[in-house]
């Protein structure tokens, strides 16, 4: 068997490409042939994936939750889709969590080695992909557009200082949304649609899963032209949202589940795809089921 290790060299601080000869070593107890790309710029990632997809059994990677993005972007849309293995190394890794992924390297190794290979949804957007979220709105912009050395410095607090920097005025939007037998019409400040439990860090999808061919929605409604207290009032229903998760009774959240949803939004909305910077504007977001084949712990039932 064949496989692929791609690795980001910067993300952890460097910790993957001085360990690269311990992984390596490792990879070689499962696989006959192990390959290695260091990736060179954002985007590298995908487009490595994507070569890959074709010539390689396996696709090991790390890095955080954008780069699993990366790679989701660049074999679900491939004829043949390889397992996926993953060292997370990121500032937050959702993925991870909702896996149960393990972030110390020697335990992310032996799952890799010896874990279960299942069979895991991810969701199309148009003509991208994205693995666990798509965003917009109130504090979405945070994950991409925080400085790298602040997020070495402080960790994931990072985003909550460029969300308070950017966000203090949560913009007001116009959504329509059709998620078939359910439709809304509404102004809101955020909405999010999860394919997953973990969010930002948080469990706000207590019963999601990565393979139940659904997923779930929240959008959080406000007035065109909010007062002070209305906007404090969003705040509130934000910060509910994330403390208490989706199943939160809040008269400002609206929530959807299902597997087709049709949002119609104006080009000023920027959409975030698993932490990474998305298109603007409408989307069309699918579930498509078991797309992709990925190595959990052994044992493991919550996916």
């Amino acid at each position: 068997m064949r496989c692929l290790f791609l690795y980001n060299p910067v993300s952890g601080r460097g910790k993957i490409s001085k360990k690269l000869d311990k992984i390596v070593r490792a990879l070689e107890k499962k696989y006959d042939e192990v390959d290695t790309y260091a990736t060179k710029c954002r985007g590298d990632m995908m487009l490595a994936a994507a070569n890959a997809a074709e010539k390689y059994d396996a696709l090991i990677f790390s890095g955080g939750d954008g780069s699993f993005n990366e790679v989701v972007q660049g074999v679900a849309g491939a004829s043949r889709v390889p397992e996926l293995g993953y060292i997370p190394c990121g500032t937050v890794n959702d993925i991870a969590h909702s896996l149960g992924i393990p972030k110390r390297l020697s335990r992310a190794l032996k799952v890799i080695l010896t874990g279960d290979s299942v069979l895991l949804d991810c969701m199309k957007i148009n003509d991208c992909y994205a693995m666990y979220i798509v965003a917009a709105g109130a504090f979405t912009s945070a994950t991409y557009s925080a400085p790298q050395d602040l997020k070495h410095h402080i960790g994931r607090i990072a985003y909550g200082v460029e969300g308070l920097r950017k966000n203090m005025k949560f913009d007001v939007f116009d959504i329509a949304v059709n998620g078939g037998a359910a439709c809304e019409r509404t102004d809101c400040v955020f909405v999010a649609l999860m394919n997953g439990r973990y969010v930002a860090g948080m469990r706000l999808n207590r019963r999601g899963s990565m393979a139940d061919g659904k997923i779930e929605a929240a959008v959080i409604r406000q007035c065109k032209k909010p007062n002070f207290l209305q906007r404090v009032r969003a705040y509130i229903s934000l910060a509910s949202l994330f403390l208490f998760g989706y199943g939160v009774r809040e008269k400002n959240i609206v929530r959807f589940e299902g597997s087709h949803f049709e949002i119609d939004a104006g080009d000023s909305v920027v959409w975030n795809f698993d932490g990474e910077k998305g298109i603007s504007g409408k989307v069309v977001v699918d579930v498509l089921p078991k797309k992709i084949v990925m190595l959990v712990p052994k044992g493991r039932k919550k996916i």
